[in-house]
């Protein structure tokens, strides 16, 4: 669902004035400002504010902040779940308590203006299919952007993510003229790591040398880019009818990193036949 205007809706807990807007500036007071009651677009604090008022709503109605996620909203009754989660003005309503999310979808139309935008499908580049085995969370819509995007979308594409004993140094190689592209290069990578843990390593690896990339640096995430193309398609799939045990894996090198000997460490967790959380650090 989409909430209309949704910075309007936002109550200020400040004093705030502003100067009198242009056509409507008081003849006989020109001098005076206005006191804002509530918020505005372009206010620095309007989306606080709106945050305050949605988060104040979903808790009236019976929802819970999760510790893990504050735009994380949700209700439990009698073993079923209702979830809300709060992205700005767009709210991803789901659980498993039907009439739970009936309810909130009805007194969120009475309270503010709503659009309902239907079935998810896709949100902030994340794509969501439904199939007869599960559901399917890729981002390949925003891979081939991101491909077009850096000039790559007719490279070669190969299947090994980095090259085998690879040792990357900070100061060997040229500098690059310009570092803007390689550190839109790896901020761009990621994202894509939002459903692909894959290439987690590699990327956390290029991205502990955006202060000052050399040649070798960007020849290396641009390996990372053709492996991307050849594996366009990939993402996570929850499988319906899994047992939902969780599980989680986690290791470590020993100094890998030849610059400052130290270690990596990484971990994964498995709830089902899915990822839900994992990292790749130094």
């Amino acid at each position: 669902m989409d909430v209309k205007n949704a910075f309007l809706h936002g109550e200020l807990d400040r004093e705030i004035y502003m100067n009198q807007p242009m056509g409507f500036q008081s003849e006989g007071h020109p001098e005076y400002v206005c006191k804002l009651w509530k918020a505005l677009y372009g206010l620095k604090q309007a989306p606080r504010a709106w945050y305050g008022k949605i988060a104040e709503f979903l808790t009236q109605s019976g929802y819970s902040v999760t510790p893990v996620d504050s735009s994380l909203f949700v209700k439990a009754n009698g073993g079923k779940l209702a979830i809300v989660l709060v992205y700005v003005d767009d709210l991803i309503i789901t659980g498993d308590d039907v009439e739970e999310i009936c309810r909130t979808k009805e007194n969120l139309s009475v309270r503010f203006e709503m659009k309902e935008l239907g079935q998810l499908k896709l949100f902030l580049g994340l794509k969501m299919d439904r199939t007869h085995e599960g559901i399917f969370l890729c981002q390949q819509k925003y891979a081939k952007d991101l491909l077009k995007k850096f000039g790559m979308l007719e490279c070669k594409p190969i299947s090994i993510l980095m090259e085998p004993n690879a040792k990357m140094c900070e100061h060997e190689g040229k500098d690059l003229k310009d570092a803007t592209m390689y550190r839109q290069l790896v901020g761009s990578l990621l994202y894509l790591t939002l459903t692909r843990p894959d290439i987690s390593y590699a990327v956390g690896v290029m991205s502990r040398y955006m202060q000052n990339p050399k040649k070798p640096h960007l020849e290396a995430i641009r390996r990372i880019l053709r492996h991307v193309k050849g594996t366009i398609d990939y993402g996570l799939l929850y499988k319906k009818g899994e047992d939902c045990k969780l599980v989680g894996y986690c290791d470590a090198d020993y100094a890998g990193d030849h610059d400052t000997r130290r270690s990596t460490t990484r971990y994964v967790f498995m709830l089902g036949s899915g990822a839900i959380s994992w990292c790749s650090k130094r």
